[in-house]
């Protein structure tokens, strides 16, 4: 079974987009990683120092190349509003232990405009499976007043070149059979590969 987000939260594709905020810059702390795609290369700053376990597992995938070969396969929303879903989907060849969730409460990070945020059920779940977030999502940043799993998702990057690339996945044709349950069409018809991520100098 594909990880997927936490059903739930898919209710705020009902809300109306926030107005985007003009992107940070980036801290020399970060490390920089391209994704080239099928579609297109992504450039996105992993904030190593605000969120070291999110972010030291991401960049593991990367330098032992666990993300080479595989696709961004989910869309959810339309046009800039939405988010793109991509990585190991599950694959025991590729996927390591799961982490510590991190929240947006302890990073001080939050779902805006390209934030890349990881994929999981329970909190302490997720491993290799991120989302691209285009437009604001505070619903996914983490709400401690709110009843149930109110941890959100743990926010690590923010993608700084290529964000055209990220809307032309989001608004690739869907698949209307493909996907279980609520995600039932929202896998894409074709998934955009990943053919390598690496670090940038």
């Amino acid at each position: 079974m594909i990880r997927s987000l936490l059903l739930p939260l898919l209710a705020l594709f009902a809300l109306t987009p926030a107005m985007a905020q003009p992107p940070a810059s980036t801290p020399s702390t970060d490390v920089r990683v391209a994704l080239d795609t099928g579609a297109g290369k992504i450039v996105i700053a992993v904030h190593e120092a605000r969120a070291p376990v999110t972010a030291a597992n991401f960049l593991r995938y990367v330098d032992q190349k666990r993300f080479d070969g595989t696709s961004f396969y989910r869309g959810v929303g339309a046009a800039d509003y939405g988010f793109v879903q991509g990585g190991a989907q599950n694959d025991p060849a590729r996927v390591l232990p799961p982490i510590r969730h991190e929240p947006t409460t302890q990073t001080g990070l939050t779902h805006d405009d390209g934030a890349l945020s990881m994929a999981r059920y329970a909190p302490g779940s997720a491993t290799g499976d991120f989302f691209i977030v285009l437009g604001q999502m505070p619903a996914m940043d983490a709400h401690p007043e709110a009843p149930g799993d109110n941890q959100g998702f743990a926010v690590f990057a923010h993608v700084v070149e290529g964000m055209d690339v990220v809307k032309a996945i989001l608004a690739a044709p869907k698949s209307p059979t493909a996907g279980e349950g609520v995600m039932k069409g929202q896998m894409l018809e074709q998934p955009v590969n990943i053919l390598t991520a690496r670090r940038l100098p």
